[in-house]
Parts: structure tokens; C-alpha cells; sequence
């Protein structure tokens, strides 16, 4: 940990799915629900910057999938398909049956909620997709290698993170971007040999995964859908950028009740723009939908 940095301070409880044990983190109030999915390699704690914009406004639920964070640790290689497995569930132990739901994903989040999506169905009255790269982008097409080659850079990271200065190297790019105790968080939880680790196994069950989707789809969902596309480009990847956002669009554009809107900022939205992430949430929470609501 860096002078000046706090560990962030949050009670949470460890909610069993599917014979894995997840770290959940229970906030705000009101009738309505809001659960929250991360992006690869990360967990409850990349929402940190939006849950107090929200929490007048509903029942926030951030967690650690499992293998990461304060979550129980795995020995098998899970797949998308088994995430999206472990989301259901959870929402099914945590959330009430009858309430308003609105489901948050970042980046690969988005394939694990898009998953969860078709077990969930009618229960789900809004999704809120924070820059996901849609199956269909051409940036899959050679994935495997570069599952390949990310896998054989995250195996040195995994070593070299047991020394912190190294550690800290390796988690620049969001200290950049993260209040100064989430980083120090993310420093202790997921900067680690164990997090690596499980990044690596992420990255190789997002490679698997993109076949099948491309072959089978998910679902379209059913309910309102917001896709916020971020607009700054990663210097050197501007044209695979622009035919990511181009995906985007068409996906967004496909759906029953879609939109697509780009926002001025990197890759990590709820870390740079966490007002215009928790107005969108505010707005899929007032839109029209089931009657009922679960107790407070």
C-alpha cells in the first residue's frame, strides 16, 4: 500500500452458488435492486465510485466472483457460461423475487450478464452494458492468440507481483482512475498471485466462449437496454476502437428496446464517469415496468 492510501472499509457475506462461495457487499436503500457485474480481472470494488450516487435510490449489490477478491478461491477452469450461472443464482439467494431489477456489466461482465440474462428473463426490468465487446467484433477473430499471448505475460505478472513495488506497476492503469482506498484495495486483493491467476483463467474462458456465442447467440434481451460506448481510444488502437463501437451500435440497435450512447471517457466508465453510469441506472429504475416491489 502506498503513504496516503486506505484500505476501503465495507462489511460484506459470503453467499454459496453452485459450490462456489462469492463475497457479497450489500448497500443503499429503497424498493428497487441493483446488482452489479465486473469487468475481467476485477470485482466489487471497481463500483465503488457509483454506489454512492445511488444510494438513496434502491438496494445495491456488488460482489467477487469466485476465485477472486474476498471470494473463496477455485481449482477447476470456469467458463463464461458458469459465471453467468453463479450471477443467476446469486441474484435468485440475494434479491427478492417480486423486485424492480436492474443489472450493471462492465466490459467482459457484459458476456456474463448477457448469459444470466436468459436464466433470469422476466425478473430483469433493466441492463446497463459499460463498454462490453460484442461477440460479433472482428477483434475475436484471431482471440485465441491473443489469449495465447496475454496468458504467457499474465504467468510472469504472476510471479513478479509478490514484490509490491512490481505490484503497483502492474496496477497502474487503475490507480489512475480509482479513488486512492479502491486502489489500495485492489492493490491487496487483486494484485496478487491468486487474483493473476484467476485473470488468466478469465481471459481463457473468454476465448472459449466466443466461438459458441458467435454459433449460438444469447438471447436478445427483453428488457430496456443501455449500451454506453466509451469514446477515448487506447493511443495506437484507434481504428480497432472505432470497429468496436461500430459492433456496438448494431448490437444496441437490434434489440426490442435498445440504445446505444457513447461517453467521453477510457475503458473503465464507472470509474470516470460514475455520475452519467448511475443516471442511467436512475433512469432504467424509473422506466415503466412490473407492478410489485420486495421490502426494503
Amino acid at each position: 500500500m502506498l503513504a496516503g492510501e486506505h484500505m476501503r472499509q465495507a462489511r460484506g457475506r459470503a453467499v454459496a452458488v453452485n459450490g462456489r462461495s462469492v463475497h457479497v457487499e450489500e448497500s443503499g436503500r429503497g424498493a428497487h435492486w441493483v446488482v452489479f457485474e465486473a469487468g475481467q480481472g476485477m470485482g466489487r470494488t471497481s463500483w465503488d465510485a457509483v454506489l454512492p450516487l445511488l444510494a438513496d435510490r434502491a438496494r445495491l449489490v456488488t460482489y467477487d466472483r469466485a476465485g477472486f477478491g474476498r471470494s473463496g478461491r477455485t481449482t477447476q477452469q470456469v467458463g463464461i457460461d458458469d459465471m453467468a450461472a453463479d450471477l443467476a443464482t446469486l441474484i435468485d439467494a440475494v434479491v427478492p423475487e417480486r423486485a424492480r431489477l436492474v443489472l450493471v456489466a462492465h466490459s467482459m461482465g457484459g458476456l456474463v450478464a448477457r448469459r444470466a440474462v436468459e436464466r433470469l428473463g422476466p425478473r430483469l426490468d433493466g441492463l446497463l452494458l459499460l463498454d462490453p465487446t460484442p461477440e460479433s467484433a472482428p477483434v475475436y477473430d484471431t482471440f485465441d492468440r491473443t489469449a495465447a499471448r496475454v496468458d504467457r505475460a499474465l504467468s510472469v505478472t504472476q510471479a513478479l507481483v509478490r514484490f509490491r513495488p512490481l505490484a503497483r506497476m502492474a496496477g497502474r492503469n487503475v490507480r489512475r482512475v480509482f479513488p486512492a482506498d479502491t486502489y489500495a484495495t485492489m492493490l491487496a486483493e487483486d494484485f496478487v498471485p491468486a487474483g493473476i491467476a484467476q485473470t488468466r483463467k478469465e481471459f481463457k474462458a473468454v476465448a472459449a466462449a466466443i466461438p459458441q456465442f458467435r454459433a449460438e447467440p444469447p438471447g436478445l434481451p427483453a428488457c430496456p437496454t443501455v449500451l454506453l460506448s466509451a469514446s477515448r481510444a487506447v493511443k495506437g488502437r484507434e481504428r480497432q476502437h472505432a470497429l468496436i463501437a461500430e459492433h456496438q451500435r448494431r448490437w444496441a440497435q437490434a434489440l426490442p428496446d435498445g440504445r446505444f450512447e457513447e461517453v467521453d471517457s477510457g475503458h473503465f466508465i464507472q470509474a470516470e464517469q460514475p455520475a452519467i453510469v448511475a443516471d442511467k441506472v436512475g433512469h432504467l429504475l424509473d422506466r415503466t415496468g412490473r407492478t410489485g416491489a420486495g421490502s426494503a
